[in-house]
């Protein structure tokens, strides 16, 4: 039972680091509620995130961390599946 809420916390999570993507790429309105939320929600994992992948991989203007986001929480997501398996 915990395992499957904290899969579906993941699986919401990632959710809302694709979204707060997919926003960025149309100059959204920061004043609007829904975009501080998001923003409240992800920059917590996501800045220190992009400070560790901009030592290892410095990219000037293309931020891939949230792609290394999603793919830690695919990888713990996935640990935790087999875990429920054995």
């Amino acid at each position: 039972m915990l395992i499957r809420i904290i899969d579906t916390v993941i699986m919401i999570y990632i959710w809302l680091i694709i979204i707060r993507v997919l926003i960025s790429w149309f100059n959204p309105n920061y004043a609007n509620p829904f975009i501080q939320f998001l923003i409240q929600v992800t920059e917590p994992v996501l800045g220190p995130a992009r400070q560790i992948v901009q030592r290892i991989i410095p990219t000037r203007n293309f931020d891939i961390s949230p792609i290394v986001v999603i793919l830690l929480l695919e990888l713990v997501r996935s640990l935790l599946i087999r875990l429920i398996i054995m």
